[in-house]
């Protein structure tokens, strides 16, 4: 006798051991009748959205329903874009797109499934925190957090909730990533002692910037949020992968937090420490190196921005051999043969994911562990931050993992949190 998609899913939640929980609507205990769809709401439609609103709006297991952003002028070609895609689609029908500048609209709405955050950084855990709170399922871009303190804040909150959230580190989403990871797991290249990665660099932020009209259109206090208030200039705000306002302190941490949630969380992967991380921050020029470095206390030292091989992103050198990964599924490894071996019975496998936006919508159909949940997202950003502490302050940073507390630099320490400009405060 088979059994309904509902009885499945509620099933399925329940079976499998400490699975997350899945939105009302879909198993059809909202006010909503059971559907074969995940309802969307994209918040954030600057230039990182444009994937994911296509893939949501397109792919036949979600209908995007719902647009939220600070410019009216984004959020109209939002919508266009994302009417185009149903007008060719023939499984949504011609349903509205709501649209509006609030996102607590959205969470309010009983009809959401899942929000994907695409804002700047500094948005990122308010907006999550809350929409975990509403019962959604969330999709956040790195790094997940503004701050240290943000960050524990919100992974746990979605542990109490035994909640979703995936956070958009998709290098995991990559086979040559899980290829070296695994390797260097299983010690197939010895004991790992040196780790080298590019992150680049951007152009110096901004001084000096003149005060312009804010333009027609634009809510500009809403886009600044909890950070300090300051005139507007187009420099500020703009959305460029290039530098734009990821150029700013306040509103990210620059490189460590661009490029650095990536790299950084494949080498946490690769050496097992999605729950713990590195005790030791060097700034450039400290600890008889130029570059800029940190230290786990198991031994391997990670180096940035170094001379790369191959303009390879990262270079994890062992006892025994060495590995160079990147995006597009570049992969090297010495010995040669190490790239194609078939990995052993006995050895440690990681979880697979070839897509990173559906191993999110399959936590959500299925309850299972997506492959980067708040806690790993969490860790990953908090060796993004100190990081950028240690390079800021020019100096030494020690760091507990376990207790998640710095050593012995108030300093430091104080950078762990960051004032709230009133009245964005976490949970209002």
């Amino acid at each position: 006798m088979g059994i309904s998609r509902r009885k499945f899913l509620e099933r399925a939640a329940t079976i499998i051991i400490g699975a997350q929980i899945l939105p009302s609507r879909v198993l059809g205990r909202g006010g909503t009748a059971p559907s074969n769809k995940i309802n969307m709401a994209i918040i954030g439609n600057g230039l990182i959205s444009e994937g994911h609103r296509n893939y949501f709006a397109w792919c036949r297991q979600t209908q995007v329903m719902a647009l939220c952003d600070v410019h009216q002028g984004r959020l109209a070609s939002a919508k266009e874009s994302v009417e185009a895609v149903n007008k060719k689609r023939d499984d949504v029908g011609s349903h509205p797109i709501f649209t509006t500048e609030d996102y607590q609209e959205i969470l309010d709405r009983d009809d959401i499934d899942a929000v994907t955050i695409c804002t700047p950084d500094h948005w990122h855990v308010q907006i999550a925190l809350k929409a975990i709170q509403a019962g959604k399922a969330v999709y956040v871009e790195k790094p997940m957090s503004l701050t240290v303190e943000e960050g524990r804040i919100l992974a746990n909150a979605v542990k109490k909730a035994n909640g979703i959230l995936q956070v958009g580190s998709q290098q995991r989403s990559e086979w040559a990533f899980r290829k070296a990871s695994e390797l260097v797991r299983n010690g197939y290249i010895g004991n790992v002692h040196t780790i080298k990665t590019n992150i680049g660099e951007f152009p110096p932020e901004p001084k000096d910037l003149k005060e312009e009209p804010i333009p027609s259109g634009f809510n500009y206090d809403k886009w600044l949020g909890q950070t300090p208030w300051r005139p507007y200039n187009p420099e500020r705000v703009l959305g460029n992968y290039g530098g734009g306002w990821r150029r700013f302190y306040e509103y990210g941490i620059r490189k460590e937090g661009d490029w650095g949630a990536h790299h950084f969380d494949i080498i946490q992967w690769a050496l097992g420490m999605d729950d713990s991380g590195p005790t030791d921050f060097y700034p450039e020029g400290s600890n008889n190196s130029e570059f800029r470095h940190y230290k786990y206390a198991n031994g391997p030292v990670i180096y940035i921005n170094t001379p790369m091989k191959n303009n390879h992103m990262i270079h994890f050198i062992g006892d025994e051999g060495e590995i160079l990964v990147s995006r597009n599924g570049r992969i090297e490894t010495s010995p040669k043969f190490l790239r194609d071996l078939p990995m052993r019975a006995q050895d440690a496998r990681l979880q697979i994911s070839n897509d990173h936006r559906k191993d999110f919508l399959e936590s959500i159909l299925y309850g299972k562990k997506n492959i980067c949940p708040a806690e790993i997202g969490h860790r990953s950003a908090t060796v993004c931050h100190l990081m950028s502490f240690a390079r800021r302050l020019k100096t030494h940073i020690r760091w507990d993992p376990k207790a998640e507390k710095i050593i012995d630099n108030p300093v430091a320490a104080s950078m762990m949190s960051r004032p709230r400009r009133a009245p964005y405060y976490l949970g209002v």
